[in-house]
Formats: C-alpha cells, structure tokens, sequence
C-alpha cells in the first residue's frame, strides 16, 4: 500500500514541478513566453512554491502551523495567476476580434481577483469546530473554492467556444485542457474529502492529485512543444456571428 513519504510520494511532489521549471525554460528559449506571459510566469512562480513548500516538509523547517501559514498565502497568489490564466485563453481564443478579447481578458481577470478575494473571506471567517486544525482546514476551503472558480470558468471558456465555431490553436487547447483536468479532479478530491470520505485513506487522494498534475504536466509538454496545429470546432466556413457585430461596436465606443 501506497504511504505518505515514499518514494513515489517524492517524486510525484517534486517531479512534476521540476518538469514546470523545465517547461518554462523551454518556453523562454523559444520564444513562447511573449505568447503566454501570464501563464510562463504561473509556471515558474507555481515550482518555486512548491519547492519551498517541499523543502520546509522534508527537512522540516518551522512548525506545522508555518507550514500551513506558506501554503495559504501562496495559494491566494497561485489562485490569482491559475485564474488569469483563464483570462490570458480568452485573449487568445478572440484575437482576431481585438476589442472583444481586450474588453473580455480584462473583465475576466477583475472578476478573477474579486472571486479569490470572496473565496479567501469565505475561508478566512469559516467556522471551525474546536477538535479540527483552524489554519489547515481553512486552507482546505480556499482550495476547495478556488478550484470550483477555476472549474466554472474553463467550462464558460469551452462552452463559449463551441457556441460560437471558435477555433482552438494547439498551445491554447493544451493549457485550457491541462488547467481544466487538473482542477476538475482536485476539485472531486476534495469534495470526498469534506464529505468524509476515505478517511483513513485520504492519502490515495493526494496522490491521486499529485499523478493527475504530472499528467498535465506532460500534456502541456506536448501541446506547447510539438509542431503547432489548429484545432476548430467546424470545417465549415462560418457567416458573420453576433461576436463580428459586438467587436465593431465595442471598437467603435473604444474609440469615441
């Protein structure tokens, strides 16, 4: 049976943000960071978290309650970018209707900081019982609701884009499709978690959460690295849409 601190469980930790920090690398070398700014920098702000997080578990350094003190504040900052992220697709899936992907990005990514500072709150003024750890089962509910934000909005972004025939480049595909997994299954983790179960197994969970992440690690690899293709919804040549109408009007009050 699988136990916490094996080697599987180092490596599944560390390996996978290891592999981040590779990517960003890579990313840099090619050029791609100017492409995907907000995302380059969740990649490397993302292995240099979960290095110090590793590091402060391992040796250990400080008390469990700085442990839980680190992991809080980094998840508000990694909440932020995760989310921005989303924002940074919606850009891109709209590039060709500038005003619409300028007007949209920005609002996506207000409501972003809005909703991570309402999911801090909320985990901040939780009730706690007097037999449960305060510290960590507040940032049990930041997560839990960070992720359902992050879920609800990729599923917005692909909902949105096959509504109206989008058309999905290959990196683009592959961070919304990497971002959504991951969040999709911690999400699911967590909510058995909260609901009780697995409770005398609950680290299955955490690897569960740990192998999905190297997953869309290793897809990430692929959509960002391997020859670029489009992706699109319909083969067909598309008519004019509602979104060509709203670009021209929001250029037209952008420009008054």
């Amino acid at each position: 049976m699988l136990q916490p601190h094996s080697l599987l469980w180092h490596y599944l930790w560390i390996g996978p943000h290891v592999l981040q920090a590779a990517l960003a690398v890579l990313l840099w070398r090619r050029g791609l960071h100017r492409q995907f700014p907000v995302f380059f920098t969740y990649l490397v702000y993302g292995a240099a978290e979960e290095s110090i997080l590793y590091v402060m578990d391992v040796v250990p350094l400080g008390s469990v309650t700085a442990w839980w003190v680190v992991f809080s504040v980094g998840l508000i900052i990694e909440g932020l970018f995760r989310l921005a992220v989303v924002g940074e697709l919606f850009f891109h899936l709209l590039r060709s209707r500038p005003a619409i992907a300028k007007v949209g990005g920005r609002l996506i990514s207000c409501m972003s900081a809005v909703f991570v500072l309402l999911a801090t709150l909320a985990a901040a003024y939780a009730p706690v019982d007097s037999h449960q750890f305060a510290i960590g089962y507040r940032a049990t509910i930041l997560q839990q609701t960070l992720y359902m934000v992050e879920c609800g909005l990729i599923l917005f972004l692909f909902l949105f884009t096959a509504c109206f025939k989008l058309t999905w480049d290959k990196a683009t595909l592959g961070i919304g499709l990497g971002r959504g997994i991951s969040s999709s299954v911690h999400l699911a983790t967590w909510a058995v978690m909260a609901n009780g179960g697995l409770l005398q197994s609950r680290h299955l969970l955490d690897f569960l959460n740990m192998a999905t992440y190297h997953i869309c690690v290793l897809i990430w690899f692929y959509y960002l690295l391997a020859p670029q293709n489009s992706f699109a919804t319909s083969a067909v040549h598309l008519p004019e849409n509602n979104l060509d109408i709203w670009n021209r009007e929001l250029e037209r009050l952008l420009q008054q």
